[in-house]
């Protein structure tokens, strides 16, 4: 039973393509803004400081560089991936896949000889241990042999586990589209700063003409990255625990219907 690798291979890509585009941004605007600053110096300073827009609050400037529409994209991905890791948080615990309780009080039945008792507890039981069980006495109750009961408790182990797979799965897409999303920003912003360059009719465009789509690219790719990173992360932490505790179910449930091999 494996557990699926998320498509995480662009990501590295997407980070490289954007520190690309970033650092040319960067050389356009120095070269751009040279002749500017030496004008500026040989102008009026004092209407220079009067032009000088007064300094904005750093979450005010987040939010107007990213703009409505990556906001939203964000801070919805933000608050999926917070509610996918809570909740497979919880379905990845030890008493949701293979409790103690279960596994005491089942063997305490197969040692006084109650199988029926000890069916009727598994199949009440909702977790993957439970359902594993109660898959395996199940074929043993219906008179068929111990490799039936043996693969009967490794379909219902599967598709458990897939049911695992496919909410974790989630997380890692998420971990993928958001450095891409924040690609698409950074094209977005360079495409708006060279549209400026190319639309002045007077001189080079003064660098607070700039700013604002430089911020663009810069923001929204810093916002996809503090989104892609916890999520892989996260996805990684918990893929390895639902792995452990899938192999743990496996030991366990075939310890306990040993007892039934000829």
């Amino acid at each position: 039973m494996r557990l699926p690798i998320g498509p995480l291979g662009r990501t590295g890509l997407a980070g490289f393509l954007s520190l690309s585009l970033l650092l040319g941004s960067v050389a356009v605007v120095s070269v751009l803004a040279t002749p500017e600053v030496a004008f500026a110096q040989g102008g009026d300073e004092a209407a220079d400081a009067a032009a000088i827009p007064a300094e904005k609050n750093y979450l005010t400037w987040v939010a107007e560089s990213l703009g409505w529409g990556y906001s939203i994209v964000f801070l919805a991905l933000s608050f999926t991936l917070v509610a996918l890791f809570v909740m497979n948080l919880l379905q990845a615990s030890r008493s949701n896949v293979v409790p103690a309780e279960l596994t005491e009080s089942f063997e305490e039945h197969l040692n006084a000889k109650q199988y029926t008792e000890a069916y009727e507890l598994a199949n009440a039981d909702e977790s993957f241990l439970g359902k594993v069980l109660s898959a395996g006495l199940g074929k043993l109750s219906a008179g068929q042999g111990y490799p039936q009961a043996i693969e009967a408790m490794q379909e219902v182990g599967e598709e458990e586990n897939m049911k695992l797979e496919h909410r974790l799965s989630y997380m890692a897409l998420i971990g993928t589209i958001s450095p891409m999303i924040g690609l698409m920003g950074t094209v977005q912003g360079m495409i708006s700063a060279f549209q400026t360059i190319a639309t002045t009719t007077t001189g080079a465009p003064k660098p607070s003409q700039l700013a604002g789509d430089i911020s663009t690219a810069l923001f929204t790719t810093l916002a996809g990255l503090m989104i892609a990173i916890p999520a892989i992360a996260a996805y990684n932490i918990l893929r390895n625990r639902v792995a452990r505790l899938v192999l743990e179910v496996g030991i366990v449930s075939e310890g306990l219907m040993s007892r039934f091999q000829k």
